[in-house]
């Protein structure tokens, strides 16, 4: 299984298997809401595409990245996730960069979603697929994030052998410029951010299952998919 590693603008033809990766903090975000119970998870291009999903959706919910927001639920919080109820329902995600990268590359025909939370799982769902080859897309800071490339490059590894040590991946998501900006917002109280969502961010294989995308009525969704 041959892996490559790529920026979302590094994306310059649809790749027959990718794995799109956000740590800090949509995907962890994203898992932690399907191991709450949500059903689904849908992809937009826009915040108000989400909120006009959601107008139409009666019990559906919306997460967005930044500063909290009108109309949404959640500010990408994996922290804050924690006390919202999710059990069963829709959850329309739009961020920066992790949901943008899923939409890059929208019509592979294996899409995975990752962070750490699935990273054990995420590998061995590769390893029961066995693809050719793996596009790994790194959605932070324009392709530049350490903490997704540590993690893709986890993920890999894992892949190819079964068993890695997350131990040195993990050290460098926590010494990333992604983990100073968010112990930055906590410094500065920034809305939308929690003390405990860097640690939540780099709790490895904590969900037992890996995360699918895939059209569902012309719209690119997300499920929890158990890796055995």
């Amino acid at each position: 299984m041959r892996s490559t590693f790529t920026s979302i603008t590094g994306v310059s033809t649809t790749p027959r298997a990718a794995v799109v990766i956000d740590v800090m903090r949509a995907f962890t975000v994203a898992a932690g809401a399907l191991r709450q119970g949500a059903e689904k998870i849908v992809f937009t291009d826009t915040a108000d595409e989400a909120l006009e999903l959601k107008s139409r959706h009666p019990g559906w919910l919306a997460f967005q990245d930044g500063a909290p927001a009108p109309g949404f639920d959640l500010a990408n919080s994996p922290a804050q996730l924690r006390s919202l109820d999710v059990t069963g329902r829709t959850v329309v995600q739009k961020t920066t960069a992790g949901t943008v990268g899923a939409l890059a590359v929208a019509d592979a025909p294996l899409l995975l979603c990752a962070s750490f939370a699935v990273a054990g799982a995420t590998a061995e769902l590769l390893r029961r697929e066995q693809p050719a080859a793996v596009t790994f897309v790194v959605t932070g800071d324009g392709g530049r994030a350490e903490e997704d490339l540590a993690c893709a490059q986890y993920i890999a590894a894992r892949a190819g052998s079964g068993t890695t040590d997350p131990a040195p991946y993990l050290a460098r998501a926590r010494h990333s410029d992604g983990a100073a900006r968010l112990a930055e917002g906590v410094r500065r109280g920034w809305a939308g951010v929690h003390p405990e969502d860097m640690e939540l961010c780099l709790e490895v294989d904590t969900c037992a299952f890996a995360m699918v995308a895939g059209r569902e009525e012309g719209r690119l969704t997300l499920r929890a998919v158990p890796a055995r």
